[in-house]
């Protein structure tokens, strides 16, 4: 467990970039895709991913540059978290935004970088990549994270 709780005591606004990427559990939920109910403005999570993600490890294969491969990407920000309400309730940038403390499962709390994976919270292993599904049959993959 790491001994500086930078978390705790440092806002979004000010952490470094190595703080700020710290944070991110891992878990692939925001780059699954999703579907917006026109009707209610209620969004539903799929388990089809970005064509970016590594499906096994919820890992994106081109992180650094992914804007450039995928255009309507979200990069997270402080100034943008509070526009973001399809982020997971379990997002630590969320949690943290929302004053909330990380989940006892999250790398930062447990030291181990696979914890969110272990504790049933990843998508790896559990989504199929948006090349192998037909737009038209996004309705049928959604699911509840």
């Amino acid at each position: 467990m790491p001994k500086n709780k930078f978390w705790k005591t440092t806002p979004l606004s000010q952490l470094n970039e190595g703080q700020w990427e710290a944070l991110c559990d891992g878990c692939g939920k925001c780059c699954v895709l999703k579907l917006e109910d026109a009707d209610t403005g209620v969004v539903h999570h799929t388990d089809v991913s970005c064509r970016l993600l590594d499906c096994q490890t919820a890992r994106c294969t081109k992180y650094d540059e992914r804007k450039k491969h995928v255009p309507d990407c979200v990069l997270l920000t402080p100034d943008n978290l509070s526009m973001l309400s399809w982020m997971p309730k379990s997002c630590a940038y969320r949690l943290i935004h929302e004053n909330k403390d990380l989940p006892d499962w999250h790398p930062l709390v447990t030291g181990n970088l696979d914890s969110t994976r272990l504790a049933g919270h990843s998508v790896a292993a559990r989504v199929i990549t948006e090349t192998n599904v037909d737009e038209d049959d996004l309705p049928n993959h959604i699911t509840n994270w």
